[in-house]
């Protein structure tokens, strides 16, 4: 059965996707941007995008009744590999405990010129 995850506390979809889809136990989230949900732009800097874009899951997350430690595996796209560094310090600060498998690219251009996008899949 699938239920579509959906919350004002992380931006709404810019085009025709949902923010999470929940299928048995399994949660699927569409690729988070930087963008600040009561405001639509994007936060300034690849610090700020990238806690914006966590703060943006967690909030998906915790509408589905889950939490970071439910994150199995996680896709971060990059507009520069440069900021690799700076995006982990960032990100490790969510997942404190085992943290799930991951992948992470460079790509050539992001929604809105985004400097960072990511995506996850939890388990109930």
């Amino acid at each position: 059965m699938k239920k579509t995850i959906k919350t004002d506390l992380a931006p709404q979809a810019i085009g025709p996707y949902s923010q999470g889809i929940m299928v048995g136990d399994i949660l699927f989230t569409s690729g988070q941007i930087g963008l600040i949900p009561d405001k639509g732009e994007l936060a300034e800097g690849i610090e700020a995008q990238t806690t914006q874009v966590m703060e943006n899951i967690k909030n998906i997350l915790q509408e589905a009744g889950l939490d970071f430690s439910k994150v199995v595996k996680t896709t971060i796209f990059l507009s520069d590999i440069k900021n690799f560094n700076k995006v982990n310090e960032i990100y490790a600060k969510y997942f404190t405990d085992d943290p799930p498998a991951r992948s992470c690219f460079e790509v050539a251009c992001l929604p809105k010129e985004a400097l960072i996008e990511i995506e996850v899949i939890a388990h109930r």
